[in-house]
């Protein structure tokens, strides 16, 4: 049986905002399977999806940039140990000449950027990258960059501080369209454009969940098909974009794809990086090490 620690308790509350003897024992029950555990709590409990994209775990920014005829953009993501680092200006200005070296140059992956001259500076991305290592005391890192280049459309951007950025690509619409339309995708988090961008695996396990929960609530098994879909439709209403209620909407009600349809306008592509996004953040116990070497000098 796999071990069930305590990290693994946090993570799973986190996750559903459950308590933590609920999480413990789903633990144990899934043998160690943090997924299989958070879906058997949204089974029972009606527990929410994770929310991992809200998660921030390590420290950094994201930076954008756009030409000034709105046809080429980039996004990038640089990562560093502390926040405190994160807002150092040579940092901050480092992520910014990064994202406008990928628009302006195209390059194909992190290697071949790490390589190239950098804008507004002196060096490559790579020898400038080590100068600010060795400047800040810290390592830093271009975990990934985005690039859009459009001939029939425009980009739109918008940065939530320096911690979530989107880029966006549209046609129709003005200035003020594509920046709410960015805004809306920094706040509501879609998935993708459509239903046609979602994970089927993703749409498979909201359907295996719906149809537990209403079998488990007593409801007859003619009604569960039926049931799952009308799940899955309201799930699919809440992570694709065009199903998405506009965050300024005035009624309340109105969609991202009726907002467009009014515009006369469309979303062509989008991509959203949220800083440390995926990755395990190290949590030191400083009261331990303290102790532990405590201990030690006592010894000696």
């Amino acid at each position: 049986m796999s071990e069930v620690t305590a990290s693994m308790v946090k993570e799973l509350r986190e996750m559903t905002g459950l308590g933590m003897m609920e999480c413990k024992k789903a633990l144990v029950e899934a043998n160690g399977d943090l997924k299989a555990a958070e879906e058997q709590l949204r089974i029972k409990s009606g527990a929410k999806a994770s929310k991992a994209a809200s998660r921030v775990t390590a420290e950094g920014v994201v930076s954008t940039w756009i030409s000034n005829d709105g046809k080429t953009g980039a996004l990038v993501e640089v990562n560093c140990e502390t926040d405190f680092v994160a807002k150092n200006d040579d940092f901050v200005a480092f992520a910014k000449n990064a994202a406008e070296t990928v628009a302006k140059n195209n390059p194909a992956d992190l290697d071949a950027l790490s390589g190239m001259p950098i804008v507004n500076g002196s060096g490559t991305v790579e020898e400038t990258r080590k100068e600010l290592v060795m400047k800040l005391g810290e390592n830093v890192s271009v975990r990934r960059f985005e690039r859009f280049a459009t001939t029939t459309g425009k980009l739109s951007s918008y940065l939530h501080g320096s911690k979530i950025g989107v880029l966006l690509e549209f046609t129709g619409g003005d200035e003020t369209l594509g920046r709410d339309l960015s805004m809306h995708i920094a706040a509501s988090k879609p998935k993708s454009i459509d239903a046609s961008g979602v994970n089927p695996e993703d749409i498979e396990t909201e359907r295996r969940i719906a149809i537990e929960k209403a079998r488990e609530g007593g409801k007859p098994d003619a009604m569960l098909e039926k049931i799952a879909d009308g799940t899955v439709q309201k799930f699919l209403k809440e992570v694709t974009l065009l199903g998405q209620v506009f965050v300024k909407a005035e009624d309340g009600k109105q969609t991202i794809e009726q907002l467009l349809k009014s515009k006369g306008a469309s979303v062509n592509a989008f991509r959203m990086f949220v800083v440390g996004e995926g990755i395990e953040k190290k949590v030191e116990d400083y009261a331990a090490e303290v102790a532990a070497a405590a201990a030690e000098a006592a010894k000696g």
